[in-house]
This record gives C-alpha cells, structure tokens and sequence, in this order.
C-alpha cells in the first residue's frame, strides 16, 4: 500500500462514527427516566413564568438544556433516559389542538426537529450520556403523518407516493386489520396512515432507522403506536436498528399485548396490563384488588416470551398522573416499589416524583421548571429505589430471576425476586392495626434490613415475616444483612453517593462489524508495511 492511500484510509477510518449496539440482555438492568423534551429544563435566560399548564404551544426546552440538566436524573440512580420524537414535525398555524411540542405530529421523518436543536446538538446530548455510563432511548413515530387536511400535499413528507398511504377509514376498533390500516387523529387533525406493507416503504424506514441510530448512538427505540402498524413490519424494522425496540400497545389486554413480544415482533412492550393492575390494586379511592396484581404476575410468566424486559411504568404522556388518580401519596410509593423490584424495567415519567397532578393531554404534559427540581420525598425514594436495584443488578443475578408471589392479601401483596422480599401494602396513610404475615424461603432468626429505613428485621419461626402498619401504609423491602455489603446501603462499605454510583456502572456497549472495524484491520495491516 502507498502512503497515500495509507493516509487516505487512515482518515476514512478515524472521520467514520463507531457503530454500537445495545441489546436487550443490556437494558435489562436499566431504568429510564422519561423525557418530554419541551418540557424539561429552559435554556439560560428564557422565561421560566411562560409554560402554564394546559400549554399546548412550545415552551422552549432543548436538548442542549437537557444536557445541561442531567445530573438531577443521574443523581437519582437512572441509568438511561428516553426523550420524546427527534423527527421534524408539523410547521404551520397552529391547530385547534395546539403546536406539536410533545413531538409525535411527523412531518418529515428523515429530518431533525430544528425547534429542539441541532444535529449537533443531538449528538453532544448523546455524548454527554455515554460519558456518564447512560443509554439514549428516542422515540420514534413510523405509524403515520399529521396533516391539516384529509387530503394532504404529500410532497412534504418523507414518502411522498400515495400508494405509500392507506386510504382513509375510521378505525374498528374490534378489528386488527382495522387497527392496523386506518387513521388515527380525526377530521380536524387527521394522522395519514402509513402503508406498512408496502416494500418501498418498509426499505425507507429500514434506511433511515439504521442511519438514524449510527450517526446518533442510540441505545434504543421506544416505539409509538406499535399496534397500529402490520406486526411484521416490526422485526425488518429492529433488525435494521439493531438496537433494543419497546414498543407501546396501549390496552390492557394481555393476550393482544404479548403478540407484540418475541422474534417476530418486538424485544419488549409498555406494560400496560400490569399498570391497569396496579390501578386496581393500589390507587386510593379504589378497588384495591391486590388479587389482580398477583394474577396478572402468573399469567405474564405464561404469556410473554420474557417480562423481565418489559416496561414497567405508572405514568406517561397519555394517561393521567398518579396523583390525579389517587389522594394518598403512600399509594404511589407503594406502587413504586413494585415497579422497581420485580420483573421488568422500570420507567419513571419527568415530574411524577415532584407530584405533578394533571389529567390527560396536555394537563399532564407539564413544565418541569416550577418544581424547581426539589428533592422531594419522592425523589429521595426512587434514588434509594436506583441505587439498590443497580447494586442487585451488577453484583447478582437478580435481574433475570424471575419473581414469585409470596403472599396475597385483601391489604397488600409480598413477592420474592433473588434474594429480597417485597412487602406492597394498599391501606394508605393512616395507621392501621392489620398485619400481612409473609412466608419466606429464609431460616428463622435470619437478619434482614429494611433497605428504606435500615431497620433490622429478624426471621420468625417457619420463616415467617409480620408486616405490621401502626405506623401506615408503607412499603418494605427485605435483603439479607450479610449480603448488603459493598452496597453503599444502610451504613455498609461502597458507593457513598448515587452519581459515584451510577458513573462506576459502565457502558457496556457492545461494537457490532462495521465498515469502521474492517477498515481499522487494513490500517493495521498497512502499519506493518511502514515500521
């Protein structure tokens, strides 16, 4: 090889990004902290008094201020962050609906969204993630377009063929096909529905995911609508990202919702049925059914081809906070707990841990600002909550254990996952005399801590646990005394702080071949021709 074409690979080799690919096994020990982008964090010198609630215009938030506001999610124990659609949107008038702030109203796909940065400016929020040992999930909308009309100007858009588009119908919803082919939206802001099955457009979305993903080091997709599109378009698609794919199919139904788990279909799902349970089981006033939850753990284990990869979540963009639902704020905690300590990834939505109360779109779409990022009681739980699953995660095989019901009561539920009992109570606040007696596999007079208040809990005879609530409603989390070590927990040796914590658990990425590697080998081999 000459030197100059030795200096002209050498170049090629260095300017091309390496390419990596997250797996499921990967984001299995993850939490994600989810982020509406426009509603985060304000660049310096905006106005922070402009973003009332029930704003459906945009309100200033970027990716660089993401960026810049990262270490209130990193010092609460997250180890990935899923940010709303990237995707160019709607630009026009604005709507009898609003502007498309939240990110979902595509336009072109193939371009960025200038109202939240630059390319560069996605690629330095991917950066800085990467560099504090955390994943980029970004959320993509592949279902449909928006329009103004119902017979839009199709030059605008990505696919710009109306082949590419299935007619217009009304959505039955009784129907799969149905489902899957007709529009969402309505009249005033229809949602031209994507023609799925048509080869150019399963090849142009294939293009673009894999490009999209490279050029930006995206760890993940969360997929919008995942129901709504031909299932089979989903392994071609993920395929091509080569990347983790958690997609949403909004309903409780389990049956329907584990279609969408396996290799014909996607790597996880939003856990939706397990959030109706938790409703049921939890909110305050309510059913308080814990039976539900402990059916819905069985049937998962049957039903879904893995539940520890699905997302565990107790609010997002399209439904209404915790707090709008349920008047006791041990109901959410106790919730919490669930979704942090048995299977699954648990995902927690910008603003549930400052107590945000709106209802549905756009009430619960709102500014984080005003919450001045307080370290409210809340937030103080979901970092303990981070800190002992990372610790279970990196030093055990808790993660891929799968969780056993331990105890079901009218007041609560107890589940085992490795080696921690979880005690979930519904009862509320208030003290109470009740007791849920728990039967644990440990030996009598073995030491337990309350990993929440580092209190010491001994075994009873037969194994047994007597969760008492004199005190109220709140939720336990029982681990061995003598297995906490190194754990940062309770006054053992370790990590001291949760953003210590969260920097020592490393990227681990997992490079993939790329044109980048092979060049890199005949650069190597060229070396050898010069030394």
């Amino acid at each position: 090889m000459s030197h100059a074409a030795f200096l002209a690979v050498a170049l090629l080799v260095f300017a091309l990004p390496l390419a990596y690919a997250a797996t499921p096994d990967q984001w299995r020990g993850r939490s994600i902290y989810q982020v509406i982008i426009d509603r985060y964090a304000l660049p310096d010198g905006a106005d922070p008094n402009q973003c009332p609630p029930g704003t459906r215009t945009w309100c200033g938030g970027t990716w660089n201020s993401l960026r810049q506001n990262l270490d209130y999610i990193q010092d609460a124990g997250f180890t990935a962050v899923w940010i709303s659609p990237v995707s160019q949107n709607y630009e026009g008038p604005s709507t009898p609906y609003g502007d498309p702030y939240h990110g979902y109203w595509i336009a072109d796909a193939s371009q960025l969204n200038s109202r939240f940065g630059t390319s560069d400016d996605l690629k330095d929020l991917s950066d800085e993630l990467h560099r504090r040992g955390m994943y980029l999930m970004v959320d993509v909308v592949v279902n449909d377009v928006m329009a103004t009309s119902m017979t839009p100007d199709l030059s605008t858009y990505m696919f710009k063929e109306q082949s590419q588009y299935h007619p217009y119908c009304v959505i039955d919803w009784s129907n799969t096909t149905s489902e899957e082919q007709c529009w969402l939206g309505d009249t005033v802001v229809p949602l031209p529905d994507l023609n799925t099955e048509d080869p150019t457009v399963v090849a142009g979305f294939s293009g673009w995911i894999q490009s999209l993903v490279k050029e930006y080091n995206i760890d993940g997709l969360r997929i919008d609508a995942a129901k709504h599109v031909d299932i089979g378009f989903w392994p071609v698609f993920c395929g091509n990202a080569s990347v983790f794919c958690i997609g949403e199919v909004f309903g409780s139904d389990i049956d329907d919702t584990a279609l969408y788990q396996g290799p014909n279909a996607l790597d996880s799902v939003l856990n939706y049925p397990m959030y109706t349970a938790l409703l049921d089981a939890f909110t305050i006033p309510g059913s308080l059914n814990t039976s539900a939850v402990a059916d819905l753990i069985a049937q998962e284990a049957a039903k879904f081809k893995d539940p520890t990869l699905l997302g565990n979540f107790i609010e997002n963009q399209d439904v209404p906070r915790w707090a709008n639902l349920s008047v006791d704020p041990q109901s959410l905690y106790n919730a919490m707990v669930f979704n942090f300590m048995t299977d699954g990834i648990p995902i927690v939505y910008y603003g549930q841990e400052q107590g945000f109360s709106g209802n549905s779109d756009p009430y619960n779409r709102e500014a984080m600002w005003p919450s001045k990022y307080a370290n409210t009681t809340t937030y103080q739980l979901m970092t303990t909550l981070n800190q002992f699953r990372n610790f279970l995660v990196n030093n055990t095989q808790w993660a891929t254990t799968p969780t056993q019901v331990l105890t079901t009561s009218p007041y609560g539920i107890a589940t085992l996952k490795g080696d921690c009992v979880s005690i979930m109570t519904n009862i509320g606040s208030p003290p109470q005399n009740i007791s849920i007696p728990v039967y644990t596999p440990y030996p009598a007079s073995t030491s337990l801590t309350n990993i929440l208040t580092c209190q010491q809990w001994p075994v009873g005879s037969n194994g047994t646990i007597d969760a008492q609530y004199s005190l109220g409603g709140v939720p336990l989390i029982l681990y061995p005394t003598a297995l906490l070590q190194k754990s940062g927990l309770c006054g053992n040796s370790g990590t001291t702080g949760s953003t210590n914590y969260i920097s020592s658990a490393l990227p681990i990425h997992r490079p993939v071949v790329s044109l980048s590697a092979v060049l890199f080998s005949l650069l190597l081999g060229s070396l050898s021709y010069f030394l």
